[in-house]
């Protein structure tokens, strides 16, 4: 399967490989979030959300689990869910809260802290692992499935040098 490393030196680093990943995005997408607190897993879907046509604030679902945004992609509109499993006590609350539904052909997943999930979340399409590197973040992509080996053919990324 595919997969793509790149040192981001700063913020706007970040903020182009969002705008990057949101030209690759196809509806079923689920994309998880790995990383300490602090390493840029929501700055990067804040980036992602707004490239792909978000024009409102984008908020952490720390304390909602979960924030849906309406975009429109490839002439469509379609939902993307941000969910933060940071504070989930057990995966339980993830299945309890009905959010399995929107793991569907139809929606865009992406999750933070998806380890809080355990076994009751479906497989993804693409990993992210982010950690801090001095002042800037190492970032990791690994696809887990033809769509996400998709996405990251697509994915045209100059990491800022």
């Amino acid at each position: 399967m595919q997969h793509f490393k790149a040192l981001l030196k700063d913020e706007a680093g970040t903020a182009a490989l969002g705008a990057a990943l949101a030209r690759t995005l196809v509806p079923g997408l689920a994309i998880y979030l790995h990383g300490d607190l602090g390493s840029g897993k929501t700055a990067l879907t804040r980036a992602l959300l707004h490239a792909a046509g978000h024009e409102g604030h984008v908020k952490s679902p720390t304390y909602t689990l979960a924030e849906p945004y309406t975009v429109a992609l490839a002439g469509g509109s379609v939902e993307i869910i941000h969910f933060d499993l940071y504070r989930m006590v057990s995966p339980d609350e993830f299945i309890e809260a009905g959010f399995r539904e929107y793991f569907n052909e139809h929606t865009i997943c992406i999750v933070e802290w998806p380890e809080n999930g355990g076994a009751v979340l479906p497989a993804p399409d693409i990993r992210v692992f982010l950690s801090v590197h001095g002042q800037g973040r190492d970032v990791e992509l690994q696809a887990l499935s033809d769509q996400g080996s998709q996405c990251i053919d697509r994915l045209h990324f100059a990491p800022n040098l």
